[in-house]
């Protein structure tokens, strides 16, 4: 079934769109859960409030790219299920990973009073990846928004373990110093 076929079913009302979906991008969905929560028990709750989060908004916001509009309702439902889990408690993820390694970045501190300033950091941030070459950008998504494992990332750029590392290394680097000079405090 295609993604417009797909799309389509939710549009309608039609109850298909949801084991639809799940014959689709339950692979996909699985692994984007599973980089971040680490967990199977809680990644079939995390699917569940995937497809359940899917079949309430699609129909009002209409997007355009359901592959897309999935992946980021998995992506949040999944953050969401981690932060529960790990209040007070220290949790192995790709997620908890990639954070830490972008911890001395930027920091997760974030009050009342710095949500101005969190929202200019995250056009920050976009704009600088928008500038990165390819390669870079893949490197820089695949570990902090997909949370990518090094070796997964190594296999699908054709790149050693070593190299995604130093790379991840010099990119974290140029974002300290593109921040710096944008004017944030380090």
């Amino acid at each position: 079934m295609s993604d417009n076929e797909l799309l389509e079913l939710y549009l309608k009302g039609d109850e298909s769109a949801i084991s639809e979906t799940k014959k689709k991008y339950h692979n996909y969905l699985h692994k984007i859960c599973y980089q971040i929560l680490g967990v199977n028990e809680d990644i079939d709750e995390c699917l569940n409030d995937t497809y359940f989060a899917a079949w309430k908004s699609i129909p009002s916001d209409k997007p355009t790219d359901i592959h897309s509009y999935l992946r980021k309702i998995a992506r949040q439902k999944s953050i969401d299920i981690l932060r529960k889990r790990i209040a007070g408690k220290r949790v192995d993820s790709e997620y908890c990973l990639s954070i830490d390694e972008l911890s001395d970045v930027i920091s997760n501190n974030i009050t009342p009073e710095s949500e101005l300033e969190s929202k200019e950091l995250n056009r920050a941030i976009e704009e600088f990846v928008g500038m990165l070459p390819k390669t870079e950008r893949s490197l820089f998504l695949g570990r902090y928004y997909f949370f990518d494992p090094i070796k997964d990332i190594a296999g699908y750029l054709g790149l050693s373990e070593s190299k995604v590392k130093t790379g991840l290394f010099r990119i974290r680097k140029k974002l300290r110093e593109y921040l710096k000079k944008e004017g944030f405090i380090i």
